[in-house]
């Protein structure tokens, strides 16, 4: 970790990242900006996949002082990994041919089947004991008349998967069993609650002459304002609509798992170890004595114990840790790997030839309905996994590393 502070920052900015050189220009001036905002408590934090994102950097951790800040938190609010393990070894399974090919083919093929991803939903609502109680407590949003049709409407959306870096892994861990890994978030409901406020704030902003600039996307909502309050309710329903959502995914998945592997084996499928966890929010926490607003943008909550999720790429190596509580770090941790390329560099640098020859080699069965776009989500546009858990080795303690095996993508 290495500080970077200058004459044009009102507070220091903490970066874990062995390589000063290694930080994009674009991300250390959305640092900067951050470091000014006179309501910052202590410090900028920049854990070590950061990239350049909208207002604030992926992989960005900042504490505040009465205010929220919608870009702050980001579109996909409550996004996430969930993991589990299985009592299956790999190499029990991994050559036994079905009627879709390998085992492990198949369920890649049962999730392409049950999941719906992208843009899909599905035809019928679904069960959410989540929204289910927004409706009960309908004061909590019944100001915000633009939001509430996103209530009835999230009921399609439980258990299905986002687009772009968002997948279900099978993976292998170093004792050779299998594992499923995650990673998605709270779907339209997120990124509509993040606009609607952003505006929000942005009127606010204006209206009390704020000296935030505009072009910094970085309006913020008092705390203690009834937009402030109302943001807080929304951003919290959106995070527990995404723990709903992955969980309901994940008992999908784990359903595929054991129809197909009963259906092929004798084997019982047993699961142990399961760990849920958000990366994009912001909770009211305790701080060098403060109680502070910490945002984590694309960064894992790591205080002593936490366990969390941390992904590579597609085709990479993957990580369940148990955080340190550093508190240089808000004990906040990464959230994956960060990206390397952006999405169309990522297209221009690598053909799609290319990833596939890359997956095949390395035994990844691919689930993805359009194959065009794979590049962008390949390795070779992520940072090395391995790089970034040097990077920060003071704040999480890897317990699980995982390969991939099968991935169904976006």
């Amino acid at each position: 970790m290495y500080v970077h502070y200058n004459d044009n920052t009102r507070f220091p900015i903490k970066i874990w990242l062995g390589d000063k050189d290694a930080i994009e220009d674009t991300s250390l001036e959305q640092a900067e900006h951050l470091a000014n905002l006179p309501f910052i408590h202590k410090w900028v934090c920049l854990m070590p996949d950061t990239h350049t994102g909208k207002g604030m950097p992926i992989g960005g951790v900042i504490a505040t002082k009465g205010v929220v800040i919608p870009n702050a938190v980001g579109v996909d609010i409550g996004c996430g990994m969930n993991f589990i393990d299985t009592n299956i070894k790999v190499n029990d399974i991994k050559d036994i041919q079905t009627g879709n090919g390998t085992i492990i083919q198949a369920i890649i093929n049962g999730f392409m089947r049950d999941i719906p991803v992208n843009t899909a939903r599905h035809k019928l609502p679904q069960k959410s004991e989540v929204l289910d109680r927004a409706k009960e407590e309908f004061d909590k949003y019944e100001a915000n008349a633009e939001l509430l049709p996103l209530i009835e409407d999230g009921y399609y959306q439980v258990g299905t998967l986002g687009g772009g870096n968002h997948f279900v892994e099978l993976q292998v861990d170093e004792d050779g069993y299998l594992c499923i890994m995650l990673h998605s978030g709270s779907r339209h409901l997120g990124k509509a609650i993040c606009d609607d406020f952003h505006n929000k704030a942005r009127e606010l902003n204006n209206r009390y002459y704020s000296q935030v600039p505009e072009e910094w996307r970085l309006a913020f909502l008092p705390v203690d304002s009834i937009e402030g309050k109302q943001y807080i309710n929304w951003m919290q329903l959106a995070m527990d609509y995404a723990f709903e959502n992955r969980k309901a995914m994940m008992d999908m998945a784990c359903k595929v798992v054991c129809d197909v592997i009963k259906k092929h084996t004798n084997l019982n499928v047993e699961f142990g170890m399961q760990v849920n966890c958000h990366h994009n929010y912001a909770t009211l926490e305790n701080h060098f004595g403060e109680n502070v607003w910490v945002h984590r943008k694309g960064a894992n909550r790591a205080r002593v114990g936490d366990l969390s999720v941390i992904p590579g790429a597609m085709g990479s190596y993957s990580y369940v840790v148990e955080g340190k509580g550093n508190p240089e770090s808000f004990c906040s941790s990464s959230h994956g790997a960060g990206r390397a390329y952006s999405r169309s560099k990522a297209r221009a640098e690598f053909t799609t030839e290319e990833v596939m020859v890359d997956l095949k080699n390395q035994g990844v069965v691919l689930g993805k309905s359009k194959k065009n776009d794979v590049a962008e989500e390949c390795r070779f546009a992520y940072k090395d996994i391995d790089v970034v858990m040097e990077d920060q080795a003071d704040l999480v303690t890897p317990i699980r590393k995982l390969k991939t095996i099968g991935v169904l993508k976006g």
